[in-house]
């Protein structure tokens, strides 16, 4: 595995995670709070996650 392709793995799993904070925090919160929180997070993810599968073996 390539350089570039671990560290969008690495960025994407990072995101992810984000993003289940973020919902968790807005869950937490009773929908009191921007739903960007788990939003904005999970764009990266998604990116990252792309640019994993697109990068050539």
């Amino acid at each position: 595995m390539n350089m570039k392709k671990t560290a969008f793995k690495t960025l994407a799993l990072i995101f992810t995670v984000l993003t289940l904070l973020g919902s968790l925090y807005v869950l937490l919160q009773r929908g009191q709070v921007s739903p960007g929180y788990a939003v904005i997070p999970m764009l990266f993810a998604i990116l990252f996650i792309q640019l994993s599968h697109s990068v050539p073996r």
